[in-house]
């Protein structure tokens, strides 16, 4: 098959060959409400064990927790919205694929470039913290450095091509173990908690607004924004798994609601207990924040050299889980046409094999030609953000547009809700330029590249067969019916 694999038709869409679709398809009912619920939190846990705690030297213990309270509001509102939307389009495009239901083939191509700079660069910045844990741990004498994020890449690459079954289960078994040495560290911790070492990082007299519990200020608050994310990030991505999952009109509105609480549980209790155990301010900037709470600058415990080494398992189960939504996201975007075809290729497990291949080989060369983790996670949350406001956005239109369309599942509050989050989202948006202006500008030098790669040539080729160009093509039609 040729990239120009399809005949042209006039108005910017082309008719697929009888054998397009046939070969872009992936494995059906593979996944339950279980190992989607696993795959919600494997997105995410990685964030318990570090990242985190920077926000502690943006806003201090109250900026970071009042940060945390409004983006995890923000995650909660977004996620009951796209238990909606999935339910509505259960196609394995997600966030894109409702925003080109909503906001038509710009709007779907903005919101799917800015998911796929977060799904390509977020594993980038993972396996360099893998490396970081290897090293620390002395695992077989190994550095951080490329031969290990090579390793990472070519390894969990591997099992999401042996097939999505086995990958979600792998997933499972990784995540769960992560999430039982959260619990683990939670007990230890809260066995040594002080609550006169929650506001123990000084206070930044100049700042406005400023206190013990917000040492730099109201502003704080807004600079801890990026960091209180870190605790949710990637949450989004379980309806990526739509065309892939039994049921998913049931089964994907559960699992997000269940991996959101979670989520918000193991983000209290992790954030009361480092903080509380060793005191704010010698966690703050900590590479491995969760260990330093447990053992301070004393020798290592048991439960300490515990954690460390479940950390680098919630590493794993984040790296694992966020290379396949890069890869499902890619799949969708290609077989529609907005990026090229041959991506969108499936071998005979039903793995869109190019997809995982090379999203991987940029990470991997991000990797090693960068080392810099920091910025490329920044990069990744520029993106997650900017999809946040056009997934809400494409939730507040729908309703507005088409309330009579079947809704299997519907998000309490109505627009109330999504419009709560779209606010949030795009305050987050800014906040990215507080913490990191850098990232947020190398982040919109992207999306302006690939934005031109759309006005000039992909969206006078995409695909008319392809599900999401099929769902709002059937709109489009009933709006014109209902004129006539």
């Amino acid at each position: 098959m040729t990239l120009e694999d399809t005949t042209g038709t006039p108005g910017g869409t082309t008719p697929p060959k009888d054998d397009y679709l046939e070969r872009r398809t992936l494995r059906r009912g593979s996944a339950g409400w279980l190992l989607l619920t696993g795959l919600g939190v494997a997105y995410v846990v990685s964030g318990d064990f570090s990242g985190w705690n920077i926000g502690l030297s943006k806003g201090g213990f109250g900026g970071l927790a009042v940060a945390m309270l409004l983006m995890g509001a923000m995650y909660a509102c977004l996620v009951f919205a796209l238990a909606e939307l999935s339910a509505i389009l259960p196609t394995a495009g997600g966030g894109y694929g409702f925003a080109r239901r909503a906001l038509g083939t710009w709007g779907g191509f903005l919101t799917g470039t800015a998911i796929l700079i977060e799904y390509v660069l977020a594993p980038a910045a993972i396996s360099i913290f893998i490396g970081d844990y290897v090293e620390s741990l002395g695992l077989f004498g190994l550095e951080s450095g490329w031969p290990v994020y090579l390793v990472c890449f070519a390894l969990f690459i591997g099992i999401h091509l042996w097939g999505v079954g086995e990958a979600l289960r792998f997933s499972l078994i990784v995540t769960a173990i992560a999430v039982a040495a959260l619990v683990v560290f939670a007990l230890g911790a809260f066995t040594d908690f002080h609550v006169d070492g929650l506001n123990d990082i000084p206070v930044d007299d100049e700042a406005f607004g400023s206190n013990s519990w917000l040492p730099f200020g109201l502003l704080g608050i807004w600079a801890a924004f990026p960091f209180g994310m870190w605790f949710f990030l990637g949450v989004e991505g379980v309806p990526l798994a739509a065309e892939e999952a039994k049921d998913p009109v049931r089964s994907m509105p559960k699992a997000l609601a269940i991996s959101m609480g979670i989520l918000v549980l193991l983000a209290v209790v992790t954030f009361l207990a480092a903080t509380g155990a060793r005191g704010s301010a010698a966690v703050q900037e900590a590479g491995n924040p969760l260990v330093v709470a447990l053992q301070g600058d004393g020798e290592p415990t048991a439960l300490s050299r515990f954690v460390n080494y479940a950390g680098l398992a919630g590493l794993v189960a984040s790296f694992f889980s966020l290379i396949y939504a890069g890869s499902r996201q890619l799949f969708a975007l290609s077989r529609a046409g907005y990026l090229p075809r041959f991506l969108s290729l499936t071998s005979r497990r039903k793995s869109p094999y190019l997809g995982l291949l090379i999203p991987g080989a940029i990470g991997f060369a991000l990797a090693a030609g960068t080392g810099n983790g920091a910025r490329m996670l920044n990069i990744a949350v520029f993106g997650a953000t900017i999809s946040y406001a056009l997934m809400a956005l494409s939730h507040i239109v729908l309703r507005r547009r088409e309330p009579g369309l079947h809704r299997p599942y519907r998000t309490p509050g109505g627009i109330v809700t999504s419009s709560v989050a779209f606010v949030l989202a795009l305050s987050a948006l800014v906040a990215t330029f507080l913490v990191d202006r850098t990232a947020a500008f190398m982040a919109l030098g992207v999306y302006v590249i690939a934005l031109a790669y759309f006005a000039f040539y992909s969206r006078h080729h995409l695909v008319a067969g392809a599900p999401e160009e099929e769902f709002a093509a059937l709109a489009a039609a009933e709006a014109e019916l209902a004129r006539d």
